[in-house]
């Protein structure tokens, strides 16, 4: 018993030192924050990050036409994951194959294409 009291109270000991160092050098990073923002304009560097954040977001934009291409593509994956499931489960079911493994690992992979497939057309064209 006093061996387990020993190990909990070690490992509390380590995680409340940890968690009072994380403490403090946060702390000094608040200080030296408010420092050097008190001695420069805010304005000008708000629109200094806002410039650069738009050149970024340029930058990183996929044109129109490539992000049709991509739900083409994973559309096309999609059918054809949903054609092996079904053929798959036929081959099961009516002429008694032991296919229940594969069957189900392409059901999954189906499943997971088309949650994949209505997320990233919900983010790219929603408000169409």
């Amino acid at each position: 018993m006093s061996r387990i009291l020993n190990i909990f109270f070690s490992r509390f000991s380590l995680r409340f030192a940890g968690v009072l160092l994380v403490a403090m050098f946060s702390s000094i990073n608040l200080a030296h924050a408010e420092a050097v923002s008190n001695g420069e304009d805010s304005a000008q560097i708000l629109q200094a990050f806002n410039k650069q954040h738009q050149q970024d977001e340029r930058e990183k934009s996929i044109p129109q036409k490539e992000k049709q291409q991509i739900m083409f593509l994973m559309g096309v994956v999609l059918f054809i994951l949903v054609l092996i499931t079904g053929a798959l489960g036929l081959a099961m079911g009516l002429y008694g194959k032991q296919v229940y493994v594969p069957h189900m690992l392409f059901a999954g992979l189906s499943v997971s294409m088309a949650i994949a497939h209505a997320i990233v057309g919900l983010v790219w064209f929603y408000p169409f």
